[in-house]
């Protein structure tokens, strides 16, 4: 009952799409629209919305996943923090934001929520060090371009490394899960895919 009760705590507190409400804040609800993507997430909040209102929609999106993990793993039993409970609870912040009750079951793609819902696990770190070292790699050392294309080769080797790394099969179930949940929103994403570009570090 407990696990039910986060898992659903989660998905209305990942349903809140923080980059909308504070470009709506700020009079510039419209430019999502106008940017490339049309996702109402942390990135788009920066370049349209402004350093304060980016600041406050990361902050944000950061907390509605460590929010609702992290007091579930506070006081949860062995059998609450066993491979299927804990999975589903830190997978159901991204499913809110991908997949949002409050905008007719459209969202974000995710990937600030994720870093929110692995931070909620401290002090097991392990898991978000992986995804930001992968997300650093293949944005400045091998660079995949555009964004779209790192976003998915960020994940997959994330899990990759995960598995391999990572002796908590809860924590990998669960990025396994959050994997399947952006993969699907990045398919379904009506954005202009720009060709798959690849540059090393010391080419322009």
């Amino acid at each position: 009952m407990r696990t039910i009760l986060y898992a659903l705590f989660g998905y209305i507190s990942g349903s809140v799409l923080y980059a909308k409400n504070f470009m709506k804040l700020f009079n510039k609800e419209e430019l999502i629209e106008e940017s490339k993507d049309k996702n109402p997430g942390t990135a788009n909040a920066f370049m349209y919305g402004g350093m304060t209102c980016g600041i406050m929609t990361l902050i944000c999106e950061l907390l509605k996943g460590i929010v609702p993990v992290h007091m579930y793993i506070n006081g949860a039993t062995p059998q609450e923090m066993g491979i299927i409970p804990l999975a589903i609870v830190l997978t159901m912040p991204v499913v809110g934001h991908v997949c949002s009750m409050f905008d007719n079951f459209h969202g974000g793609k995710g990937i600030a929520v994720t870093f929110g819902c692995l931070l909620g696990l401290a002090p097991d770190i392990k898991a978000v060090i992986i995804l930001a070292l992968f997300f650093i790699f293949y944005s400045l050392i091998f660079r995949v371009i555009p964004h779209f294309y790192r976003t998915i080769v960020t994940y997959v080797s994330t899990l990759a490394g995960l598995f391999i790394l990572n002796e908590n099969q809860a924590v990998n179930v669960g990025f396994l899960f959050i994997t399947l949940v952006v993969l699907v929103r990045l398919h379904q994403s009506t954005e202009v895919r720009e060709k798959l570009r690849i540059k090393l570090l010391w080419m322009r």
